[in-house]
């Protein structure tokens, strides 16, 4: 009864001919000139199909009939849109022959082609009445373009200029959302890198929003890189679930990237911020393994890639810098000032490349902008380098920067005058730029995170003022301005600074002989501290008076002979990448902290962690201290 029903409402809706049409063989659908292989559809009775498989065949027949329709035979007028030679020859056609659709997408099409190979204004076309008349034959027959036509007249419409809100590109755009199902993998991807290069409008963000649903759906149709490459660069950003899956792509694929492939991957992930750990270890593996040879501007991109994305990978950083040690006379001041800054973020420093840095940089010091020179200094400070040629490089830095210092804003100056305390370069117009009342009063009041880090800077400037810079008479800051930043209060203590603890508690032996986290007025925070006497034993660390705090527990003056003795603790971020150096700050914390009247017991993770008893490492720091104790007594 039920299959009489459906069969009654097929023969109104969809005629007679329907249900022969879906028992015509492939063969018969297809081209005269095409050999198709027919595969018979099923022979199940009429009364077996239910409504929605009858539907869904129907759709699929459609769908067929569609792709292997035979296209039409140039006509006349076809010939005469593919011959003409200029746009008044095209105008001509559509004046004097009655278009179809594909005729008039087809006439466009050149048209836009014709403009852009002789860099015609298009403002007199779009103004023309027989344009005009071809925009309305396009509107009427919309439906009937084809597919292959419908994404080139799209972008022929964008390229001519027609305005956003015209009826007609807004019938094509419509036009597209509607076949996006229909269209092939691959211009869905011509359509991505046409609507994420192009400005966003309203009807733009819809079709961007159904194109990308559709490639959440259709990714696993992916099969080339360049569609990869093309989907992670232009909308991978749209869709954290698409970025997922063309990642998952991409590792897939990576064996077959190019260079320029891995290019684009790498400044993709970097400014999205996806540390995707697998796919990074794939492109690098392939970097190493390929033996590419990389243009300037590549090894430019990866390096700002990797260093965006703090990701370390020596192998490919050697291999960056040997290459680039070759090319750096034949770089852009702005390429080498990139390549510095992001070796920099990286902690990765490579002597002979750097030196090659620092004598272009000396050598075109005219070609850099005070900018430029600023993030060379900023970057230098970072990894604690000093040039060989260091004299003349510092000469040229000061003579450049020595007049343009009120020009930089006060975050920039501080950074400025900050990196040039940690290369010990600061000074007196440097220090007295960014001590005078006047400039750090503005950067005191800011009490956001960003805020507290520059009032640290400048307590870091005011330290090496007092303690670096003899000739220096003033100003300084304010004892108010010294009290050390509120630490964010879910900042736990480190397995290194516990064990410390933990140990000097032991060797301190009483409580108030030993200080922990210890905040002094210069800016810096010594993990411990202790006070011997001349027989190395400890004294009550509270009763005496300590200068280097802003408010002192103690009162009594030391006996001769006591020796403070700061504990620094070195953790793994401290240091260069695969180095046992120091970072600048660090280096320069050390010399403050020592210069301030205390002996520094370095206690690096890579030796105190490796220690497993708390006997060795109690024997480990006596032993450190005694040797501070002894390198004192010898001077």
């Amino acid at each position: 009864m039920a299959a009489r029903l459906v069969q009654r409402c097929c023969r109104r809706l969809f005629g007679g001919s329907t249900f022969a049409s879906l028992a015509t063989p492939a063969s018969l659908l297809a081209p005269a000139s095409k050999t198709v292989i027919a595969r018979a559809l099923p022979q199940a009775p009429l009364a077996s199909l239910h409504a929605s498989s009858l539907s869904r065949q129907i759709d699929k027949l459609s769908v067929q009939e569609q792709g292997y329709s035979r296209l039409p035979e140039n006509t006349e007028i076809d010939e005469l849109i593919e011959s003409a030679s200029s746009p008044e020859d095209l105008l001509h056609v559509g004046e004097h022959h009655s278009l179809n659709g594909n005729q008039a997408s087809a006439l466009v099409i050149h048209l836009s082609q014709l403009v852009a190979e002789k860099k015609l204004e298009t403002e007199s076309i779009l103004q023309d009445s027989r344009f005009q008349q071809v925009l309305n034959v396009l509107n009427s027959q919309i439906s009937r373009v084809r597919n292959g036509s419908l994404l080139p007249l799209l972008k022929s419409l964008d390229l001519l200029g027609l305005e956003r809100n015209k009826r007609e590109l807004r019938s094509v755009k419509q036009e597209v959302r509607w076949r996006l199902r229909r269209l092939d993998f691959r211009q869905i991807v011509s359509l991505a890198e046409y609507v994420g290069a192009s400005k966003q409008a309203e009807d733009q963000n819809e079709l961007l929003s159904d194109m990308v649903k559709h490639l959440e759906l259709r990714w696993t149709e992916i099969g080339d890189t360049r569609a990869v490459v093309a989907l992670m660069v232009k909308v991978g950003h749209l869709s954290q679930t698409l970025m997922d899956r063309l990642e998952d792509k991409a590792l897939e694929l990576a064996e077959q990237f190019t260079a320029e492939d891995i290019r684009k991957v790498a400044l993709a992930l970097a400014l999205q911020k996806r540390r995707s750990v697998p796919l990074l270890r794939a492109i690098s593996y392939h970097l190493v393994q390929k033996h590419f040879t990389l243009s300037t501007s590549i090894l430019v991109d990866l390096a700002f890639a990797y260093g965006k994305l703090n990701f370390h990978q020596t192998q490919v950083f050697q291999k960056m810098a040997s290459d680039l040690h070759a090319r750096v006379p034949e770089m852009a001041p702005g390429d080498v000032m990139r390549c510095i800054k992001s070796f920099a973020y990286l902690k990765w420093l490579n002597l002979p490349l750097f030196e090659a840095f620092a004598q272009f940089t000396l050598d075109n010091a005219d070609r850099f902008t005070i900018l430029n020179l600023c993030n060379v200094i900023l970057s230098f400070a970072r990894l604690n380098f000093q040039p060989s040629c260091s004299e003349n490089f510092y000469n040229m830095v000061h003579e450049k920067l020595g007049d343009q210092l009120g020009s930089l804003n006060p975050h920039l100056l501080t950074d400025l005058v900050w990196s040039l305390c940690v290369l010990q370069q600061a000074k007196t117009p440097y220090l007295q730029s960014v001590l005078a009342p006047q400039f750090y009063s503005q950067l005191l009041a800011d009490r956001t995170p960003r805020g507290q880090n520059y009032r640290l800077k400048l307590m870091h400037i005011n330290a090496a003022a007092r303690l670096e810079s003899p000739g220096y008479q003033g100003p300084f800051l304010p004892p108010d301005a010294l009290s050390a930043p509120e630490p964010p209060g879910d900042r736990k203590a480190t397995p290194l600074q516990s064990s410390l603890q933990e140990v000097l508690n032991g060797v301190a032996k009483y409580e108030v002989n030993r200080r922990f986290n210890v905040h002094t007025i210069y800016g810096w925070q010594l993990d411990a501290e202790m006070m011997l006497n001349s027989d190395n034993q400890p004294l009550p660390i509270k009763d005496f008076a300590a200068p280097h705090l802003l408010q002192s527990e103690g009162t009594k003056t030391a006996p001769h002979g006591t020796s403070r003795i700061a504990f620094l603790g070195w953790e793994f971020p401290n240091f260069s990448s695969r180095s046992k150096d120091l970072l600048g700050r660090f280096v320069m914390a050390r010399r403050h902290v020592q210069a301030a009247g205390f002996l520094i017991v370095d206690v690096p993770y890579y030796e105190f962690l490796e220690l497993k008893l708390e006997w060795q490492k109690a024997a480990y720091l006596k032993d450190k201290m005694n040797k501070a104790m002894g390198a004192e007594m010898a001077k």
